[in-house]
């Protein structure tokens, strides 16, 4: 069901903009204008999403990773080259060691389930001196680009996917602090790099997530033409919410204006993703 501004407010309709503005409160902590006048089933998936950091130990069914890759190869690709792949990792020993390599995160231990999304130029290349060619265009940070915007897309319908089935999702970014060494854990060929994990597994009601605020859309949305300046106010208000965000959840009181800078303030603060192009060319992307 979608609600659009010129239908009658019939029950039916009121809740549904009630589950709108609901929704886009807790995503935002202040009003959207004009917002919530559409919903349906879809942005309530969209706007409720979590990072679930504790699970259960519950296996999941029987069919679940193929309906999640499904929903993966259903996003948009480059060209059609499909330049990515996905490794299902559940054994647990497997598990505690990319955990080790990222950083000791639990909730990789704890998941059932950790998908490895692989920027994947290694089946290309095959393909390429199959037919007896080269694949001189790989070797330069576009074909790269490609691959690692393909598996972002397709990891993100994939949580889009696990988050309807009432599954829990977490994206692990610190696969990229160790790369070739993540890279031989699950066995990648020659032109093919890890660009993050993806936790999936059943959320452990004792330590619920919280929907956590973003930034207001004035500091994001831009109309014909960027403006800067303009979203002084706007992340003013989000340093607020996100301090409210952050005493509710018995966080440190430190603003997103700080948290957002210290994040690329220091060499350090990238743990160790600073020799990322080494690592690149070591896994045979060359040029990057």
């Amino acid at each position: 069901m979608t609600l659009t501004a010129d239908l009658p407010a019939e029950p039916a309709f009121a809740d549904a903009r009630a589950d709108a503005e609901a929704a886009l409160h807790a995503r935002y902590r202040e009003l959207v204008a004009g917002a919530s006048a559409h919903w349906n089933e879809t942005l309530g998936v969209l706007l409720g999403h979590r990072s679930v950091r504790s699970y259960r130990p519950t296996p999941l069914p029987d069919g679940v990773v193929e309906i999640l890759v499904a929903a993966a190869q259903s996003a948009p690709t480059s060209s059609n080259a499909q330049a990515w792949s996905v490794v299902a990792v559940d054994d647990p020993e497997q598990k505690a060691r990319l955990s080790r390599l990222a950083g000791d995160q639990k909730h990789i231990r704890e998941a059932p389930l950790l998908l490895v999304w692989v920027a994947d130029l290694a089946r290309a290349a095959a393909l390429a001196d199959e037919q007896g060619t080269g694949l001189e265009g790989g070797d330069y940070l576009e074909g790269f680009l490609i691959a690692a915007f393909d598996a972002a897309l397709a990891a993100q319908n994939a949580l889009v996917a696990a988050e309807s089935l009432g599954l829990g999702t977490c994206y692990i970014g610190a696969l990229r602090n160790h790369p070739v060494e993540v890279a031989r854990e699950v066995g990648l060929p020659p032109r093919a790099a890890v660009v993050f994990g993806l936790t999936v597994g059943y959320e452990d009601p004792e330590t619920p997530a919280a929907v956590k605020p973003r930034l207001p859309q004035a500091a994001v949305l831009h109309r014909n033409r960027y403006a800067l300046d303009a979203q002084h106010p706007a992340i003013g208000r989000h340093d607020a919410h996100s301090l409210d965000f952050r005493a509710e959840q018995r966080l440190d009181p430190t603003p997103w204006t700080v948290l957002a800078v210290d994040r690329l303030r220091t060499v350090a603060a990238l743990k160790g993703r600073h020799v990322l192009r080494q690592a690149l060319e070591a896994l045979g992307f060359r040029n990057t």
